[in-house]
């Protein structure tokens, strides 16, 4: 067991997501950032994505309770295990009593901890990842308690990875969405030559964009969307739907951001500027 000391900003269970229930309108949900998850699963050997810890901004304080292999990804976040300093994507044997917290955000915006075999929370609809009301709780607090198998032997063929981090790239790259070519020539020029700045309404549902491009008029029905889909308000402001994001929406859908673009913006907070690419 792990048990959460102090929870940090906004700390949840996440797997791979949670599939083949948005005709009932659930979201996907599952990790932000998929690429430095990946990489902590190929660290520690696990089969299949593992349901891991998604710490946002500000980390916790957890202790285990049990003997495990840990290793920690995406953001930089001064993290400590027993007080000594310890790096991303490198795998540290865990033993009972071991307590790991988190210190000043470096760089980026979300971490990850995963261990070896994965978290063994609850399933809910095929998924561990967070998401209320389909689960209980939209994220851990004080005093939580994260189950876990005990793991004593594991020799992990590589007990570490120098990454070339994306965590400075500042360019969303994105193909068209089925409204893309109801743009006129200048909300065009706007999108792919502004930069633009992350604005500080963001979550795990969606991401605004400060700055704003000419407005439109366009009305059309509510229409399907997915993570990575771009809205357009009448207004001329920018919303990308993430991970949490609603399965529908009656705004435009004018651009789609790639795979490595949704890890990309997931790495961002309010004030962080970036631009868009057309692939």
């Amino acid at each position: 067991m792990l048990k959460v000391l102090k929870s940090g900003f906004y700390t949840t269970i996440q797997d791979a997501g949670r599939f083949h229930y948005r005709n009932k309108g659930v979201p996907v949900s599952g990790v932000m950032d998929e690429i430095s998850v990946f990489k902590l699963d190929s660290l520690l050997e696990n089969k299949e994505p593992s349901a891991v810890l998604e710490i946002t901004m500000t980390g916790p304080t957890l202790v285990f309770e049990k003997e495990t292999y840990m290793a920690l990804g995406g953001a930089k976040l001064s993290a400590t295990l027993n007080n000594l300093p310890i790096q991303n994507y490198k795998v540290y044997k865990i033993e009972k009593g071991d307590i790991i917290s988190f210190g000043k955000l470096e760089k980026g915006f979300r971490s990850y901890l995963a261990v070896k075999s994965g978290f063994t929370t609850e399933q809910v609809l095929g998924s561990r990842s967070f998401y209320r009301p389909i689960t209980k709780n939209n994220r851990l607090n004080d005093n939580d308690i994260v189950p876990y198998s005990t793991q004593l032997n594991f020799q992990p063929k590589i007990s570490e990875i120098k990454v070339d981090s994306f965590l400075d790239d500042t360019v969303l790259e994105v193909t068209k969405a089925p409204e893309f070519d109801l743009l006129t020539d200048k909300q065009l020029e706007d999108i792919f030559s502004k930069t633009f700045t992350v604005a500080h309404e963001n979550n795990r549902m969606a991401y605004q964009l400060t700055e704003t491009i000419r407005p439109h008029t366009i009305s059309m029905l509510t229409s399907a969307t997915i993570p990575g889909t771009v809205q357009l308000t009448p207004a001329g402001k920018l919303i990308v739907l993430m991970k949490d994001g609603q399965t529908t929406g009656g705004y435009p859908r004018v651009v789609q951001l790639t795979d490595k673009a949704i890890c990309i913006l997931a790495q961002k907070k309010g004030g962080d500027s970036l631009s868009i690419k057309l692939v």
